[in-house]
């Protein structure tokens, strides 16, 4: 790009989403559910953590990060796509855009690292459970959870940044349901070679990579199970394991549907897998990873008692 070239960026962008399609606002109502789904579920899950003495755990560390993440995450989202199509307020500044696609990609990039720690996490403490406690430290759990934040900020700070050197003289239309960064340096009118080259390399640093991860980490733990006598614990632990990779699934091949085909992605399928990616796993992660777990049940067993106590006192 020539240095003395101007810079030209507009006052406001446009989000148009859907397009085409009859009865959209069902589809925003659908999000708005599962977003409020998550809030709760999420929320319950970071109040059990933080009053259960038994569970600061290096395990329920990572959980409680996860949880946190789908909070930020759906909060960032979906209020304002509601504002934006319920409400009409379809303009946004340029700086409110950046930011809008800092913390949405934010906290994508940390839901795909959630899993990959998870993960670890399990590896661990199904094939070394004598070593689980060296190995899986709270020291080494905060390291891995810090390290996670620090990659997943840098990275979306690195593509952020890229957009500022982007000139918009002909659209200002971004043809997604939020500032999402292909649609949005595709309309730029100079040269986006360096935001083409980091929509490609980014989804292997934070989708492939991690993903690649998953599912080695699981198969060694299927064959850690088969090792297993017992049949009933074996099933047991097959449903578990199963469950995960179902989150594994929803949560990573629309993603990877959509940068794989990037352009040749229609919007409205975009925006479809987009948003689906962005709020399904935040209700379905509590449900599957958290809730059905013995020391979770046990947790809450207390909290009800508790409460029981409380209004037998008050009587």
């Amino acid at each position: 790009m020539d240095s003395n070239m101007t810079i030209v960026r507009p006052a406001y962008f446009v989000i148009s989403g859907f397009s085409g399609i009859p009865h959209v606002n069902y589809y925003y109502l659908f999000l708005l559910v599962l977003y409020i789904m998550s809030v709760v579920e999420n929320s319950v899950v970071m109040a059990l953590i933080c009053l259960d003495q038994s569970l600061k755990t290096p395990k329920y560390i990572a959980v409680f990060n996860l949880a946190f993440v789908d909070v930020v995450g759906s909060s960032s989202l979906v209020p304002k796509v509601i504002d934006t199509f319920w409400f009409d307020h379809k303009y946004i500044t340029y700086s409110n855009c950046l930011t809008y696609e800092f913390f949405n990609y934010l906290t994508l990039t940390m839901q795909s690292l959630n899993l990959v720690v998870l993960s670890f996490d399990r590896l661990v403490a199904i094939t070394f459970p004598l070593r689980y406690q060296i190995i899986v430290s709270l020291k080494t759990m905060f390291s891995l959870i810090a390290a996670c934040w620090i990659i997943a900020i840098l990275v979306n700070l690195i593509a952020v940044g890229l957009l500022t050197r982007l000139s918009y003289c002909r659209s200002v239309v971004i043809s997604s349901y939020f500032c999402d960064h292909a649609p949005l340096y595709r309309l730029a009118c100079n040269d986006n070679r360096p935001n083409y080259i980091l929509a490609k390399v980014l989804p292997a640093i934070i989708l492939w990579i991690p993903l690649l991860f998953v599912l080695i980490t699981y198969t060694s733990i299927g064959a850690a199970l088969s090792k297993i006598a017992g049949a009933h614990d074996r099933m047991k632990a097959f449903k578990t394991c199963s469950a995960h990779m179902i989150l594994v699934a929803i949560y990573y091949l629309p993603i990877l549907f959509t940068l794989a085909l990037d352009a040749k992605v229609p919007p409205n399928v975009r925006i479809i897998n987009m948003s689906l990616a962005a709020v399904l796993p935040p209700v379905l992660n509590p449900l599957i990873y958290v809730l059905q777990t013995q020391e979770i049940k046990q947790s809450l067993k207390k909290v009800f008692k508790r409460i029981k106590r409380s209004k037998i006192a008050m009587k």
